[in-house]
């Protein structure tokens, strides 16, 4: 990871489960703000923008207001897992 203390490349599902948005997060070791890009999952607004670093973190969409969490990943993991045995 070097320089950053943070990084994340994720699918986003939208409202009815379908894979139809991405996120990617970097955040470097000497700042507490994050580098963000994402595609909307529900509207498909693509958007570069900065924001404070802190958890759980979170990102609204400019264009539909579509509220974007990032859970830790071992959190989703194991969502998805409870998902598959269901």
């Amino acid at each position: 990871m070097g320089n950053f203390k943070y990084i994340t490349n994720r699918t986003l599902l939208n409202v009815v489960g379908e894979e139809s948005g991405n996120i990617a997060v970097l955040v470097r070791n000497d700042s507490d703000e994050a580098d963000v890009r994402y595609r909307c999952p529900e509207c498909g607004f693509s958007e570069q923008t900065r924001k404070p670093w802190k958890r759980p973190f979170s990102v609204k969409c400019s264009k539909c207001g579509f509220l974007i969490r990032l859970p830790r990943l071992k959190d989703e993991v194991k969502r998805e897992k409870r998902m598959a045995k269901a």
